[in-house]
């Protein structure tokens, strides 16, 4: 298990966001970060005004030809530069990519939803490069199914994915809500995986959180791992998220992540020979060596020329 931190941005403008970015600098000169942002706020902005209908089946986005191409365009090319500008501004040497840039996501289609993909592996060698460089990757939410085709990918998916492929010990779904709710309505500061997929199970878990706990769970498939669902409006979010037991609602208890998620039997074989769900053959599970989590003199700029500051919506679905 490695001390790389994986984290999700999403559900809120890039300006409710801003103090956990300025959070972001900090921790990264300690432990390498990995972040993954969502869009799906602007995303439905963006269909709306090109008059394509939105549809959602269990918490996540159906995506068809006319929408992929905007989830393309808007997430990497908005949102990402948008989330890489404002990070570089507060002193983060961040590097945007998508989960399509060298193969970094392999994704298996998701059944009944269009152009919508499940992370089944990774391919970590461009994000191991950045993490050398003492660089936070900053990856938008798309990955090429088993056939090639570039999919939109839920984000909490995505980053599920990376932290169960990276070996990371913590995984942190910033959302805008503060936790897990038991049946009594109470805020659960900490949770087991089974406990989570009995109250999926008897519907107290619903809606947008349902695929939100099981990217949960798929992403913490070593012992020791946790994942941590919080606020990202409030005040030291990201500090807290990693060092306050009482922060969110943590999730505990690793399994593999075709169980957890409730792929079909198998779905972890769709990555190609040399990429698993875990360590690449020849890669270790933690960060590669010598990979630090500051920003190197003279790192030069992964933001693409002109990227300008703005919002990243929540999760994209």
């Amino acid at each position: 298990m490695s001390e790389i931190v994986v984290l999700k941005l999403g559900g809120t403008t890039l300006a409710e966001q801003r103090q956990v970015l300025a959070e972001v600098a900090t921790v990264a000169r300690r432990r390498p970060v990995v972040i993954v942002h969502g869009g799906g706020k602007r995303m439905t902005e963006w269909l709306d005004r090109l008059g394509v209908p939105t549809r959602f089946e269990g918490g996540l986005r159906v995506t068809d030809a006319a929408a992929i191409e905007v989830a393309a365009a808007v997430l990497r090319g908005v949102v990402n530069s948008e989330l890489v500008t404002s990070l570089r501004d507060v002193g983060v040497d961040a590097v945007g990519l998508s989960g399509v840039d060298g193969g970094l996501l392999v994704g298996e289609r998701v059944d009944g939803m269009g152009l919508v993909a499940h992370v089944v592996g990774i391919k970590r060698d461009l994000l191991d490069a950045i993490l050398v460089g003492g660089q936070v990757p900053v990856v938008a939410p798309l990955a090429r199914d088993e056939s090639g085709i570039v999919c939109n990918v839920n984000a909490d998916d995505a980053a599920s994915g990376l932290a169960a492929g990276l070996g990371a010990r913590q995984l942190i779904l910033m959302t805008d809500v503060d936790g897990i709710r038991g049946a009594d309505g109470t805020k659960l500061a900490t949770i087991s995986a089974d406990d989570a997929e009995a109250l999926i199970v008897a519907g107290t878990i619903s809606g947008g959180m349902v695929p939100k706990v099981r990217a949960a769970l798929a992403g913490i498939a070593e012992p020791g791992a946790e994942a941590i669902i919080c606020d990202a409006a409030a005040p030291g979010a990201l500090a807290r998220a990693l060092d306050d037991a009482s922060f969110g609602t943590r999730i505990t208890g690793g399994r593999s992540a075709a169980a957890a998620i409730g792929a079909p039997a198998g779905a972890t074989s769709g990555a190609p020979a040399g990429t698993t769900s875990g360590a690449p053959a020849g890669t270790t599970s933690g960060a590669p060596a010598g990979a630090t989590s500051g920003a190197p003199a003279g790192a030069t700029s992964g933001a693409p020329a002109g990227a300008t500051s703005g919002a990243p919506a929540g999760a994209t679905a």
